[in-house]
């Protein structure tokens, strides 16, 4: 299914996930698709494996957790956070390293306290990995940690590699 690049959610300075100079981080980018999903790309490094060649599960766990926290953020244009509750995988294939990954999370459920969503980590051929649930509490990011926007480098780094359109 060809979608639609409809945004681009911020990146920060050191976050394990996002964070563009953290040098053992993931660098992942965040695109927001025209059908109301999140994609997350990154291309994990030795850095990140387990066993030889294949990437840790406990990462695959941390990226499924921030894509399908993040997937609010398009509901809400940035103004909900969420703090995880609940986070459950599924591990069905393993994940290479040096390899672009995917990972598509979406929101299934959102109430005045609460979000839930789901989301699947793909591999080159389209399959998937990794399966994930979470449950989030909407919690304003000052009760989160003390975040200063500028300090942290929030803000979105437009790439000329950046998708127009994806294939799912």
């Amino acid at each position: 299914m060809l979608l639609k690049v409809t945004g681009k959610q911020p990146n920060s300075k050191m976050c394990l996930v996002c964070g563009l100079k953290n040098q053992f981080g993931l660098h992942t980018n965040f695109y927001e698709l025209d059908n109301n999903e999140l994609l997350a790309i990154f291309k994990p490094r030795k850095e990140h494996q387990s066993y030889p060649g294949r990437l840790h599960g406990g990462i695959i766990s941390t990226i499924l957790d921030e894509t399908i926290g993040r997937a609010i953020m398009i509901q809400s244009e940035g103004a909900i956070w969420g703090v995880t509750i609940d986070l459950q995988i599924r591990f069905k294939k393993p994940a290479p390293l040096d390899e672009k990954l995917r990972v598509v999370g979406r929101i299934t459920q959102n109430s005045s306290r609460f979000f839930e969503g789901t989301g699947e980590l793909l591999l080159h051929d389209g399959s998937v990995a990794a399966e994930g649930y979470g449950k989030y509490l909407k919690t304003p990011l000052e009760k989160i940690a003390d975040f200063d926007e500028e300090a942290q480098e929030w803000k979105v780094v437009n790439s000329p590699q950046d998708p127009r359109e994806i294939t799912l």
